[in-house]
């Protein structure tokens, strides 16, 4: 006697200013591509959109000015909810869009206490204050714990203090992951963003930029594919720029997998200037003083982050740190 399991997915969609929504669902064995459109009011606001606590894994903006955003996760994401009913395997999730997270008011001056392990450095240079930290899965504040289960995010926040200087662009220029709070001649690096803003990791995984809220910040929306059982920090050349100069040197670039190809996060119509990323970027732009008045950088420091087994019994018990 052969017994028939049938799949199926159970969405429910929870939003507040997004209306008019149209939902696709295409299931497979153990994953589900969904496909969001939103209006276009909803469009500066991707970063919003959620299925359970997992990103888009692609939003574009269609000819209509319509938004579209595809989720391609396996049901071992996301917080699914698996549900058995006679021969019927039945999946859960939520697709919500979540109101302005609570991390905006680092932009308006206030600074989280960068008290837990999973907290970076601060430091001035040149009058500028710069900060990196790890934030929770909602992006509503900094994260109560240094514990990473492999193949989850770490929305890794970075911003810098403006003050009394001109608008600044805060750029991660380069950034690896080691075992080593100090980066040493034998360390073993990882590397995660490197050619002058090239985020290598978006290539072979599916991290990337989120939309900018500011343009004195950035979150860094890391996939974890590295340093199982293992104290992982992650070291940051942070820039902040002059935001009217972008060029090879000076930009932020995740690779877009459907389209195969670069794009720039602040402006996608510029994308070209990407396209270096599979060779060497270099300078367009003067160098010596008149470079040097545009910008201050600074090596910043996030960790230790603690990379386990997401099937691990013990993860729970290893240490947590609340403020």
């Amino acid at each position: 006697m052969v017994t028939h399991l049938y799949l199926g997915v159970i969405i429910v969609a929870v939003f507040a200013t997004v209306a008019n929504a149209e939902i696709n669902v295409v299931c497979e064995k153990d994953s589900v591509k969904i496909t969001w459109r939103i209006p276009a009011e909803g469009v500066p606001h991707a970063a919003r959109l959620f299925l359970g606590n997992c990103m888009a894994s692609q939003f574009k903006v269609l000819p209509t000015g319509e938004g579209e955003a595809q989720f391609n996760y396996k049901f071992v994401d996301c917080k699914f909810t698996k549900l058995l009913k006679g021969k019927k395997q039945l999946f859960q999730n939520e697709l919500t869009y979540r109101p302005k997270a609570k991390v905006i008011s680092c932009f308006n001056g206030w600074v989280p206490p960068f008290l837990n392990p999973g907290s970076g450095l601060s430091e001035g240079r040149g009058g500028l204050v710069f900060h990196m930290a790890l934030l929770d899965e909602q992006l509503t504040g900094i994260a109560k714990t240094n514990i990473i289960p492999l193949g989850s995010f770490m929305p890794i926040w970075a911003a810098v203090e403006q003050k009394s200087h001109q608008p600044l662009l805060l750029l991660m220029e380069e950034c690896l992951a080691t075992t080593t709070p100090e980066l040493q001649p034998n360390s073993q690096v990882h590397p995660i963003i490197t050619n002058k803003g090239c985020l290598a990791e978006s290539m072979t995984g599916n991290s990337k930029f989120l939309p900018r809220y500011h343009s004195s910040s950035v979150v860094l929306y890391l996939q974890s594919k590295f340093g199982l059982g293992q104290e992982v920090y992650i070291h940051c050349k942070l820039v902040a720029w002059d935001p009217q100069v972008l060029d090879e040197s000076k930009k932020a670039c995740h690779y877009v997998k459907p389209d195969m190809r670069w794009e720039l996060l602040d402006d996608p119509a510029r994308s070209s200037i990407c396209s270096c990323c599979d060779s060497t970027c270099r300078s367009r732009s003067r160098r010596g003083v008149d470079a040097e008045s545009r910008g201050f950088s600074y090596n910043s420091v996030l960790g230790p982050l603690i990379i386990v087994d997401p099937s691990d019994s013990n993860a729970d018990s290893m240490s947590k740190v609340c403020p």
